[in-house]
């Protein structure tokens, strides 16, 4: 069993930390998803409420009524201010780990040209050995036929 080089060492650990970034990453993305989400449906309900309080005050309404009214969209106000805040946080957050995840990535896209780097000299490496071990073995056949010539040679 071949033991790992530290450079292999970093580029697993660089992996598994790219990949746990990734996995963060979709849990931000749908918390923020989720965030955007309740916002809407805030604004949505919001809106409706509106409508209904036009509706009221077009039928007439009571001072009781329209105080009610009045006090339940100041809270939806408090829920929404609340909620813009929340989808904030998230999209800064969401913000953080993509630059987390691309950091994770570029790092082991350098190590991987590292890798590539080595096995480009060991490949280079070892063709040269192949090329000195086919010419030692040429140039023993020419010797070797040179020496046969030459005594074939003398002796006519």
């Amino acid at each position: 069993m071949t033991q790992a080089s530290p450079l292999d060492t970093l580029i697993s650990l660089t992996r598994d930390s790219r990949d746990s970034a990734s996995l963060k990453l979709a849990e931000l993305r749908r918390a923020r998803h989720d965030a955007q989400a309740q916002l809407d449906t805030l604004f949505r309900y919001r809106q409706e409420y509106r409508e209904r309080l036009q509706g009221a005050m077009a039928q007439g309404i009571g001072p009781d009524s329209w105080q009610n009214y009045q006090q339940f969209l100041a809270s939806l106000d408090n829920a929404i201010e609340r909620a813009r805040q929340a989808l904030s946080e998230r999209e800064h957050q969401l913000n953080r780990g993509q630059q987390h995840w691309q950091d994770a990535q570029r790092k082991l896209s350098a190590y991987d040209t590292l890798v590539d780097r080595r096995q480009q000299r060991e490949q280079q490496r070892v063709s040269r050995l192949e090329q000195r071990h086919n010419d030692e073995m040429a140039n023993g056949l020419l010797l070797r036929r040179q020496q046969n010539e030459s005594r074939h040679g003398s002796s006519h």
